[in-house]
């Protein structure tokens, strides 16, 4: 987590100290991200090896303070294979529900988007599901593929020039809609404090992680092996500030913790100007993060952990870049390499720190 437009989570603890009934308190409108810590206090199943979601660890000596660290991330070693790694990520849209007392609304992912296309059909028709485009950055190819994978690709290029059939693709499935009933201790129907005009609806932070826990344990399908990723639509959390799109966490340490995340969906602006969190601004972010560091655990020189789309995410255009894809623009953030925590220049492409080729020094947020 980064300065700026991120709160350390010694924030975030001294705010689950207080209670939940701030949702209806007066906030500075900005995006926020977080990770939330490998949960210690929920159960987890015992979990076959061969359930355990695939995972390597790569070891570099960062320029910044000199130190050795060891960063485990989804997929196989791309300095030793060549070949593809398929994660499941399950997506499953929360239903949340506001009563009379809170705003009298309901926001469905299952609802129309654009058109005729609901929110988990855009996302499941996204870059980062499909391979729609061929991804060449700064002159160099790196194949037609989806968005994350690309980025990974790019990320370890020294490698995979060589190693030219590795991947990390995601498959997109869709779990059961759970409903979620929001009361007003804990959430509040509202204008959307960033622009587009549009109604939005808020739940805190915790609420919604604690909502989450229980589905995870709902279903015994949910196996380490598989991503469950969790969608809202036009609903943020609230915490220190406002407002959070999404978080990445884990039940569990490495090799065989669950890993979860959840990502905001928000409309886009009807006069086009950038918002946080539009399409799938939130959904690459958190992905993207959760490639880098699935257990939240890996430290690196900047401070904190990898998180690889917090030091863009401040920019003007909240770090999103724009791709048109059958009519439709989507706007996926730009997430660094790790050459930007420090790891040799060579390692990425055109030896870059971010997959986007912003001008980003080591350890330097992009603001």
């Amino acid at each position: 987590m980064k300065k700026g437009t991120f709160v350390r989570l010694a924030l975030l603890a001294c705010m689950a100290l207080v209670g939940v009934g701030f949702a209806q308190d007066v906030r500075a409108a900005r995006p926020l991200f977080t990770t939330l810590p490998p949960h210690a206090n929920y159960p987890v199943r015992p979990v076959d090896p061969a359930a355990h979601l695939p995972q390597w660890t790569y070891t570099y000596t960062s320029s910044k303070n000199n130190q050795t660290y060891n960063a485990v991330m989804v997929g196989t070693d791309p300095t030793q294979t060549n070949t593809t790694t398929t994660v499941t990520v399950g997506v499953i849209p929360l239903k949340m529900v506001y009563g009379a007392d809170n705003g009298n609304m309901t926001f469905d992912p299952n609802t129309p988007y654009v058109g005729n296309v609901s929110t988990v059909q855009m996302l499941q028709k996204s870059p980062l599901f499909q391979n729609y485009i061929d991804f060449v950055q700064g002159g160099t190819d790196l194949g037609r593929t989806q968005y994350l994978d690309a980025y990974q690709r790019g990320d370890f290029w020294s490698s995979v020039q060589t190693n030219t059939n590795y991947h990390v693709k995601l498959k997109f499935v869709t779990g059961p809609t759970q409903t979620i009933d929001v009361s007003p201790s804990q959430g509040i129907v509202e204008t959307n404090p960033f622009g587009g005009g549009y109604k939005m609806g808020t739940i805190n932070l915790f609420a919604l992680d604690a909502q989450l826990q229980t589905i995870l344990q709902k279903y015994s399908q949910i196996q380490p092996n598989i991503l469950p990723l969790f969608i809202t639509y036009n609903v943020l959390a609230t915490g220190v500030g406002c407002c959070y799109g999404g978080f990445h966490s884990t039940n569990g340490i490495a090799p065989g913790g669950q890993t979860y995340a959840w990502a905001a969906i928000m409309e886009q602006d009807p006069g086009g100007q950038p918002l946080p969190g539009q399409d799938i601004s939130v959904a690459s972010h958190e992905i993207g993060e959760w490639l880098m560091d699935p257990f939240v655990s890996n430290t690196s020189a900047c401070g904190g952990t990898m998180e690889n789309g917090d030091p863009l995410e401040g920019k003007t255009n909240y770090g999103d870049y724009p791709y048109q894809v059958r009519g439709f623009t989507f706007h996926p953030q730009d997430l660094v390499f790790v050459t930007y925590f420090g790891a040799p220049a060579n390692t990425s492409v055109n030896s870059w720190t971010t997959f986007q080729g912003e001008n980003e020094g080591i350890c330097q947020d992009g603001q």
